[in-house]
């Protein structure tokens, strides 16, 4: 296993069984646990706000998610082992783990109960003992919490967007020591049918994101805006990394 930084968070590069073994450890351990994935916009949204790159960093692990993550570790010469998504990921911890206790927060109300039933009859040894839509405040927080609780769930899967999923993970995820929290993004939209997910051979090309752009436009200014703003940023980041190193004399440069 080894990791690599970028734009100030170190994201987890290792192959996918790997990654699923390291997965149904943190369901089996006790004490706060999470795990994010970040992308381009995540990475973006961390530079915007150091107070949510903190709340990345508190993570118990990030994997990179996407074109713009595998090019970053790639410009400081590391081929990644695997594109470790959500999307992918997190269903085949589904599929391969004994034992699972799921609560699903976010989707929308309207969809929770057609998404608990396509899970059942996808992962039927998967116990799946919630769900609710996750448009909550604080005191609404506190009480979905001791829904969980009371459920013994020891995985919790949280789909309400960057950044509020990974903020709303590191405030109340203690109070859930049970389980693995993993925010998922829009990983209950695929579940629902609301969305699906690009061609494999669109996904092979690093091109899933103009597919996820055309089906859902108002994501435009995100890609189109967001991702040149990513490259400028991470480029301005190897360049002042090695300015510096090259001062001190080390040749090597390695990303952050």
């Amino acid at each position: 296993m080894q990791s690599y930084r970028i734009l100030g968070v170190d994201v987890t590069d290792q192959p996918l069984d790997d990654a699923l073994a390291l997965m149904q450890r943190l369901v089996r351990a006790q004490g706060p646990r999470s795990l994010f994935f970040v992308n381009a916009h995540t990475l973006n949204e961390a530079c915007r706000d150091p107070g949510y790159r903190a709340v990345l960093r508190r993570a118990s692990r990030i994997y990179g998610d996407g074109t713009g993550v595998r090019w970053a570790a790639r410009l400081s010469g590391l081929e990644l082992r695997a594109n470790l998504n959500g999307t992918d990921l997190v269903p085949a911890l589904l599929e391969r783990s004994q034992g699972l206790r799921c609560f699903l927060i976010g989707s929308c109300p309207e969809r929770n109960g057609r998404i608990l039933a396509t899970l059942r009859q996808r992962f039927p040894d998967v116990e799946f003992v919630g769900a609710h839509h996750g448009y909550v405040d604080d005191a609404q927080s506190r009480t979905l919490v001791a829904e969980v609780q009371a459920s013994r769930a020891n995985l919790v899967l949280v789909g309400m967007g960057n950044p509020l999923q990974e903020r709303w993970i590191d405030r109340y995820g203690p109070d859930m020591p049970g389980a693995l929290c993993v925010g998922v993004g829009g990983l209950f939209e695929y579940w629902s049918g609301s969305l699906t997910r690009a061609p494999a051979w669109v996904r092979r090309q690093g091109m899933e994101w103009v597919y996820l752009m055309l089906r859902q436009p108002w994501k435009a200014r995100r890609y189109l805006l967001g991702n040149p703003l990513y490259i400028a940023r991470v480029l301005a980041s190897r360049w002042a990394h090695g300015r510096v190193l090259a001062a001190l004399g080390i040749r090597q440069i390695p990303l952050g």
